[in-house]
C-alpha cells in the first residue's frame, strides 16, 4: 500500500514481510467488515506492548545510570503513556495508514488516541517479528530519538507518587489515597482505573495498562493542579492546619 512506504522511512525499517506492517495497521473493524476477524492487530498490539517496554527499560537503564528506580519508573510511564505513543503515531502517518472499517471512520476513529497507540505499538510488534528485538530497540531508540532527554528533564529525583505524599504531608499532615477502581477491556488490552483522593477531598483518575501506572498517572494530574494553583511551598513554610483551607 502506498501509504506504507513514507511509514517504513519514518520508521527507518524496512520490512521484508509487508504483510506483517499491514496486519498491524488491520483494526479490528476493518477486519470484520472484511470477514477476516482473526487478521486485527489485537494480538500484535499485546506483544508490541512489551516489546516497548522492554526497548524503553533497557534504554533509560543505560542511558541514566544515576537515576533510581523511581525515577526510571516515572520517565517510562511518561514515554509509554497512550497521549505520548498517540502523538509518536501521528508523526510518524501510522494515523493516515490505519485500516478502518466504514462505521470507525465515520466516528473520527483515525483520530482517536487509544486506536492510534495501539497500532502503534502493533507496528513495534511487526517489526520484533520481522527483525527481531535488535531491530525493534533500533527503531525504538530512533523514534524516541527527541524524547529521551525531555522526558528525563521532567522527573529526575523522584517519582510522581512520591512527590505528591511530600507535598500532602507539607499541607495536609495527611497522605493521599488511592483506591483501585477495577479493569476493563480484553485480556490482551486491559486498562486499569485508580481513584486518587486528596486529603482536602480533591478527586483524579488515573487510567493505564496497569494499576501502578494508573496510579502515577492520576498523582501526576494532582501535582498538576497543585502548579498551577501555586500550591508547591518551599520546604521552610509551616503546613496549614489540615481542617483550614490552602493560602
Amino acid at each position: 500500500m502506498p501509504s506504507e512506504v513514507p511509514l517504513q522511512q519514518k520508521l527507518g525499517y524496512n520490512f521484508r514481510d509487508m504483510q506483517l506492517l499491514t496486519h498491524a495497521l488491520m483494526h479490528s473493524s476493518w477486519a470484520n467488515e472484511h470477514q477476516m476477524e482473526g487478521l486485527n492487530n489485537q494480538r500484535l498490539e499485546f506483544l508490541g506492548d512489551a516489546v516497548l517496554e522492554l526497548c524503553i527499560t533497557d534504554e533509560l537503564y543505560h542511558r541514566y545510570p544515576q537515576f533510581r528506580e523511581g525515577a526510571l519508573t516515572e520517565i517510562r510511564a511518561r514515554l509509554v503513556s497512550e497521549a505520548e505513543l498517540a502523538r509518536l503515531g501521528r508523526e510518524l502517518g501510522i494515523d493516515k495508514a490505519l485500516l478502518l472499517g466504514r462505521g470507525e471512520e465515520h466516528n473520527a476513529g483515525r483520530d482517536r488516541d487509544s486506536i492510534i497507540a495501539d497500532a502503534f505499538e502493533a507496528v513495534l510488534a511487526a517489526i520484533y517479528e520481522d527483525g527481531g528485538i535488535e531491530s525493534a530497540r533500533k527503531v525504538v531508540k530512533w523514534v524516541y530519538r527527541k524524547r529521551w532527554e525531555e522526558a528525563s528533564r521532567l522527573e529526575t529525583k523522584k517519582d510522581a507518587k512520591s512527590r505528591l505524599q511530600e507535598l500532602c504531608q507539607k499541607l495536609y499532615r495527611e497522605t493521599p489515597n488511592y483506591i483501585r477502581l477495577g479493569q476493563s477491556g480484553p485480556d490482551h488490552a486491559k486498562t486499569f482505573e485508580v481513584k486518587l483522593i486528596l486529603p482536602d477531598g480533591q478527586e483524579f483518575v488515573g487510567l493505564e495498562k496497569s494499576a501502578k501506572r494508573a496510579e502515577h498517572a492520576a498523582a501526576a494530574l494532582a501535582l498538576e493542579t497543585f502548579k498551577n494553583a501555586n500550591q508547591e511551598f518551599p520546604e521552610h513554610e509551616q503546613a496549614p492546619d489540615k481542617t483550614g483551607a490552602c493560602p
